[in-house]
């Protein structure tokens, strides 16, 4: 069943906070915990972007992390895969529209569009926090043991 076409193998994460309020952080350390052992997957969170396959993204990218965000990126090898958790990142949450923040992920993907920097895949787990189990299924998506549980259909509702 797998068929992810980045990661058969361990996936090694290094976590950036880009103006998170630390909720969502805390949970990806409860994901790390035994509780919810996200080893069993192969999950280990590494200290450098050089050494990562994954980079976890929580907050809305603000001003003043937008350099440094940028930095790790170009540090990460190919494939890049970034994982957006929660609200803020996934599109800058109740901070979408102010002056000190860029928004979510989408806006940091237009502008490393523009620097010509690229990134290899992007999953959304939307939460505020994010829930432990949605972390656990985006990287079960990431390595092709799952799929996706939504569809492009719309389906018409009858009245």
């Amino acid at each position: 069943m797998s068929n992810s076409k980045y990661l058969k193998k361990s996936i090694w994460v290094f976590h950036l906070n880009t103006g998170s309020c630390n909720a969502c952080d805390i949970e990806i350390l409860d994901v790390l915990t035994p509780y919810f052992d996200a080893e069993r997957f192969g999950v280990k969170l590494v200290t450098s972007p050089r050494h990562a396959d994954v980079l976890l993204l929580t907050g809305p990218i603000t001003q003043e992390s937008l350099p440094k965000v940028i930095k790790v990126i170009e540090a990460t090898p190919r494939p890049r895969i970034i994982l957006a958790l929660g609200s803020c990142a996934v599109g800058g949450g109740i901070w979408h529209d102010t002056y000190s923040t860029i928004g979510g992920v989408p806006e940091l993907l237009k502008i490393l569009d523009n620097l010509r920097i690229e990134v290899d895949g992007v999953y959304y787990v939307p939460g505020c926090p994010v829930r432990p189990e949605s972390i656990i299924y985006a990287i079960a998506l990431i390595k092709g043991l799952a799929e996706k549980k939504i569809s492009k259909k719309v389906k018409k509702v009858a009245r």
